[in-house]
């Protein structure tokens, strides 16, 4: 079927495509059988109605109609094919010409990809953090572990800082209390910070029991930075014995004997984090230098689109956890203050990622870049493990939603990104070129000297349903507890 392309815009086509009569007859005598099985006429077997009396009862234009849009998406398709064309968003379609017997001439306007150049990655540079782990972070690991595998014994004396004590809480304004202003069964280390304003002061030399009120300023809710009366009960005072660190206490927290192999285990997982921040931000600004330095235009209509189905989104995650735009800005780090800037900003971040997504589209397309089901199978796991729920969860929701050609595309992006990456360069803030093509994902650098041809396998089994040539990744025990894991305390009363 022929078609012709005309450029409305850098961003939108207009295709025309004349489609003969003899393309849509299968369609027309598929429709002429559906209608007959539904329809009930004397004299006519359900199915066996004739042609001509549906055309007489229901009109010949009801049938062609039907057959139209049933060979419409694989017309429109061909045409997108053939003219080498990346729509971006669906399609107006409308009929110019229908001459019955002989062809159908249909229009579709839509949005496509621009064409545009992307600068060479090679020239991009970028500069970020260098990799430290101090002593102090160190430290602070350290007493996390100490107070997780520490002990919690009940005392009857007054609480002093460094103890956790249990209490409840109660914020009133003019004796009434306030919604959400009440806390029971709270337990709090003296001394901790980032609770209620003033609780340090009032809870030392407390004992259970006691009872006091003092005033503070609330920090979050609904009354965020108005004062309040305070009144604080404490229900149970215990003091905190932390174990040593020795070889021990190496031994109950990790797989080594010694706390000198402990403490280097610890650092060594600090740096191995710290580099994959490191990398993490490289591909952030890589990112963000080709974005800035790739000049082309995005159709308003998917900017719109884009921008009010992110709102949308927002605007339903607040509902459903019952809170406006101001309450959330008000108890979040977002730089915005007002819902006005907030939205604002939100915006922008819609389109810098749509414009990502188009350049690393097209780098993707120009490197070939494939995507196999190992990759798909790690990006489930990987979405499995930030949202809380199982693998299975997210290969069910992918499939009823049909996310697996958007799934597949995140992952053809971000091995575009890695390339990009690998061929920019990028230095931290100390001028040290860093190598982040052999960045393993657990943060530690492969090298390519040490890699060996392996031994071929003795024999390879065929992929089937029941033998799939997929491996599902697994997770290694840490060789040290991580510390900010949560463990109840261990308690001596």
């Amino acid at each position: 079927m022929p078609s012709t392309l005309e450029q409305l815009s850098p961003t939108r086509v207009k295709l025309t495509i004349d489609l003969p009569f003899d393309d849509l007859t299968p369609a027309i005598d598929k429709a002429y059988q559906e209608i007959a099985s539904q329809v009930n006429i004397p004299g006519f077997r359900k199915g066996k109605v004739p042609p001509r009396l549906i055309d007489q009862r229901f009109g010949r234009g009801a049938v062609l109609q039907e057959a139209i849009n049933t060979v419409l998406p694989q017309a429109y398709g061909a045409a997108v094919q053939e003219h080498d064309l990346r729509p971006l968003m669906q399609p107006s379609v409308d009929v110019t010409e229908l001459n019955d017997g002989t062809n159908v001439i249909f229009t579709a306007e839509v949005d496509v990809r621009p064409d545009f150049e992307v600068p060479d990655a090679s020239a991009i540079s970028v500069e970020v953090p260098v990799v430290k782990v101090t002593d102090a972070e160190v430290d602070e690991r350290v007493q996390l572990l100490r107070e997780r595998f520490g002990t919690l014994t009940e005392v009857e004396r007054a609480a002093e800082t460094g103890d956790v004590v249990t209490i409840d809480l109660t914020g009133r304004q003019e004796g009434k209390v306030l919604d959400d202003a009440e806390s029971s069964g709270v337990q709090y280390k003296i001394g901790a910070g980032g609770f209620v304003e003033g609780l340090d002061d009032a809870v030392v030399g407390m004992k259970a029991g006691e009872t006091k009120t003092f005033t503070s300023t609330l920090v979050g809710g609904r009354y965020k930075d108005q004062e309040a009366e305070i009144e604080v009960t404490v229900s149970k005072v215990q003091q905190q014995d932390l174990p040593d660190v020795d070889d021990d206490f190496a031994q109950l927290v990790s797989e080594f004997d010694t706390a000198e192999e402990m403490l280097a285990d610890l650092r060594d997982n600090l740096v191995r984090l710290a580099r994959l921040d490191q990398a993490n931000q490289a591909r952030e600004n890589v990112l963000r230098a080709l974005v800035s330095q790739t000049e082309f235009e995005l159709p308003e209509a998917l900017i719109t689109a884009e921008q009010d189905a992110r709102r949308q989104e927002i605007e339903g995650q607040l509902s459903r956890a019952g809170l406006t735009i101001e309450q959330y800005l008000a108890d979040s780090d977002e730089e915005a203050d007002t819902p006005e800037a907030f939205w604002d900003d939100i915006n922008e971040r819609v389109v810098e990622s749509l414009r990502s997504q188009i350049i690393l589209d097209k780098l993707a397309e120009e490197s070939d870049i494939e995507v196999n089901q190992q990759e798909l199978t790690e990006l489930i796991f990987a979405k499995a493990q930030q949202n809380g729920t199982s693998p299975e969860q997210e290969i069910q929701h992918m499939m009823d939603h049909d996310h697996a050609a958007e799934w597949m595309g995140e992952v053809r992006r971000g091995k575009a990104l890695g390339q990009i990456v690998a061929a920019a360069t990028v230095t931290d803030a100390e001028g040290s070129v860093l190598d982040l093509e052999h960045l393993n994902s657990d943060g530690t650098l492969s090298d390519p000297s040490d890699e060996t041809e392996e031994e071929p396998a003795e024999e390879e089994l065929p992929t089937t349903e029941e033998n799939p040539a997929v491996d599902e990744p697994t997770e290694e025990s840490p060789a040290v507890e991580d510390p900010d894991e949560e463990a109840p305390a261990k308690s001596e009363d």
